[in-house]
């Protein structure tokens, strides 16, 4: 079968979930079927990058977008009542090389990740899936509550924006996947329940334990521009740090990851430690005692915990990412609601190594039991095939 995949961005490198979850997908799929890529794209792609998909795709086609236009879009989409992040990745030059690409591939099958790209392709007839992956609306309502008062009025607008596409949007397309239940009974639809759930897994081969001396009590990774993530590095670092400082004052903690915010950048100290982009993450993972994900807003299943925990690292997450996750709490992860119980697991982990170890051993062997590309991506292929 012939597969037009149509993303939002260049599936590589590998610093952002949706791009994670893009690639494996196309490299499993790829095994049965022919694959012709079309990425949007809005930053520099470098050689090495653009041919990581070679392998794998019959044909890779790359669409740039101007930020300049972006900005066009952006406005256009305010008055016409469209969702911002849609209005971002749509312009009608774009639709044009894209309905022309589609014309001359013929494609089986069209499968569009995240409704950012929804626009270009909702009217065709051709049997579609529509990866919602995460649930943009509640992700942006989340934001708005502890956002700055001049943002709230526009995230408020955005979250409106949102429910109502989310709605629209889904009769557009014969099949609906999504990353976690959590997600799905999110999805503001009345036939939600048809929509299939298709995890994300972890690459247990690169992401398996590694011996290095221990250099950090704690990390916290991902891309630190992301919104959720800065969130949580910044709660990490001003609320939960001080706590654990009363028994472990010298506590040391890295955040790891690509593009950190202004907010995260001040974190720095003689304590914290902000890499920016590493070309290894694994090294990150394997210098700590700790995991940690104190995530407060934002929604889907945190692949930094599947990887830190396929690496052997006792993890720490909140009640929000576990919901996804689905990890057991005192076995093989531990849950935290408040600064003050983060700041009790750390201190129980960090005083008690062969808890910590054991908590390990058992969160490797659930995302090795649970979470594995190979069955998850049947399930995509399985809605794709059927129809």
């Amino acid at each position: 079968m012939k597969i037009f995949i149509l993303l939002s961005r260049f599936p590589y490198p590998l610093e952002k979930g949706d791009k994670l979850r893009a690639y494996h997908q196309i490299r499993h799929l790829a095994k049965n079927h022919e694959i012709h890529l079309c990425a949007l794209n809005d930053i520099h792609i470098k050689a090495e990058h653009r041919t990581a998909l070679d392998p794998f795709c019959k044909s890779v086609h790359v669409i740039n977008l101007s930020k300049a236009g972006a900005a066009w879009n952006i406005f256009k989409a305010f008055i016409s009542g469209m969702p911002l992040q849609v209005g971002y990745f749509f312009n009608h030059s774009a639709k044009k090389k894209i309905n022309q690409l589609i014309n001359e591939i013929q494609p089986d099958h069209i499968y569009c990740q995240l409704i950012r790209v929804t626009e270009y392709v909702k009217d065709r007839k051709i049997t579609k899936t529509l990866d919602y992956q995460d649930v943009f609306s509640k992700g942006v309502d989340r934001r708005s509550q502890s956002a700055p008062f001049y943002m709230k009025p526009v995230l408020r607008s955005e979250y409106r924006r949102l429910l109502k596409y989310e709605h629209d949007i889904f009769s557009k397309f014969d099949h609906k996947t999504i990353i976690s239940v959590p997600d799905r009974d999110l999805i503001p639809h009345p036939e939600k329940g048809n929509i299939e759930v298709v995890i994300n897994g972890v690459d247990t081969d690169f992401f398996s334990p590694m011996e290095m001396k221990k250099e950090y009590d704690l990390v916290f990774t991902g891309n630190m521009g992301y919104p959720p993530n800065v969130n949580a590095a910044i709660y990490l670092a001003k609320e939960i740090l001080p706590e654990v400082r009363r028994k472990h004052p010298n506590v040391t903690l890295m955040l790891a990851g690509a593009t950190p915010s202004p907010g995260v950048l001040l974190l720095k100290s003689k304590n914290i430690e902000v890499t920016g982009w590493v070309d290894d993450i694994r090294e990150c993972y394997a210098k700590a005692r700790v995991f940690i994900a104190p995530m407060q807003i934002g929604t889907g299943l945190q692949n930094k915990l599947l990887e830190a925990m396929a690496m052997k690292i006792p993890s720490i997450t909140s009640d929000l990412a576990n919901n996804a996750l689905k990890a057991t709490n005192g076995k093989e992860i531990l849950v935290g609601n408040s600064a003050r119980e983060f700041a009790d697991h750390i201190i129980h982990l960090l005083d008690n190594p062969d808890f910590a170890a054991a908590l390990g051993e058992k969160g490797h062997d659930f995302v090795h039991q649970k979470y594995n590309w190979a069955s998850a991506t049947q399930k995509l292929e399985n809605l794709m095939t059927q129809s």
